[in-house]
């Protein structure tokens, strides 16, 4: 089954529930960057929850940025994500060194626990959202988790996976959110928490779900549960090299002179997408007109 985000109304309409399969798309940044299995897990639960994240934005217009940085080794993982549930990211060190802890993929320890997670909310607003809180655990999850809590101060639970397979390549990845309206009940809250108790892994129930739709397993979990939309999401990265033109009008004159006088051209890499550009000569002389032409 192709990778798609479902959303969902339980518990009488009073919790919201959000779940996603992001396998190929994982895998896809997996490929991009040629990531090690722990930068793999680690880059693969922030695209999957920030996947989520962008759905809940308003307007197609909008976008959001996560930023992690706990000051492990693999430094920080840096994902934009869009309202129609797209992504795109990377981490600084996709090659970082794999942790592994009891036979499990330790991705605490490669992400560090001393740093912060922030979120913002590119709002097409004058002001736009930015929301930061301390790194409780580095395996994502639970910092999304308290990262809710804390600083959207909605009741969240956040359940996400990535399954690396011993080849490293994505056996499955996804995640899951679940939001307590101001109305629910203390029986509310009671069923969703038995519910998450007894889930199974989320990158197991992508893997046991694949035949099956999104919709089937929120049904599968709740039985009233009223489906509102499933949509399907992709990496998706917004780089053109019209875009990377304009990014190397930034450059000063003197080292787009040296560009083009000892390179005779140069080469662009989407710190997204690790897409390459390639600018000849005459391309940077026509930059630099055009630059020169804006001061004028």
């Amino acid at each position: 089954m192709k990778d798609q985000l479902t959303k969902a109304l339980v518990c009488q309409g009073r919790v919201r529930l959000y779940i996603v399969r992001t396998t190929d798309l994982v895998s896809e940044a997996r490929d991009r960057f040629d990531c090690m299995p722990c930068a793999s897990a680690a880059l693969g639960r922030t695209l999957s929850v920030a996947s989520i994240m962008g759905s809940m934005l308003k307007s197609e217009q909008e976008m959001l940025t996560v930023a992690i940085n706990g000051h492990g080794p693999i430094g920080s993982v840096i994902v934009d994500a869009y309202a129609d549930g797209n992504v795109c990211g990377f981490v600084s060190d996709p090659h970082v060194d794999t942790v592994v802890d009891n036979g499990h993929l330790n991705v605490g320890a490669v992400v560090g626990t001393n740093g912060t997670l922030t979120v913002i909310k590119n709002l097409h607003m004058q002001d736009n959202f930015t929301g930061t809180v301390e790194l409780q655990t580095g395996e994502i999850g639970e910092d999304f988790a308290y990262y809710f809590t804390l600083s959207e101060q909605i009741p969240t639970a956040v359940d996400v996976g990535v399954r690396v397979e011993p080849d490293g390549q994505i056996g499955s990845a996804g995640a899951l959110i679940l939001q307590v309206l101001p109305d629910a009940t203390e029986q509310d809250i009671s069923i969703c928490e038995h519910v998450l108790e007894g889930l199974k892994p989320m990158s197991l129930l992508m893997k046991e779900y694949d035949d099956s739709t999104l919709e089937q397993l929120v049904k599968d979990m709740f039985e009233d549960a009223k489906i509102l939309s499933t949509q399907p999401v992709r990496y998706f990265c917004p780089c053109t090299k019209e875009r990377m033109a304009q990014a190397l009008e930034a450059v000063t004159d003197k080292e787009l002179q040296e560009m083009i006088e000892k390179d005779h051209g140069a080469h662009v890499t989407c710190n997204f997408c690790n897409e390459r550009y390639s600018f000849t000569e005459q391309e940077l002389k026509e930059i630099l007109e055009r630059k020169n032409g804006k001061r004028s």
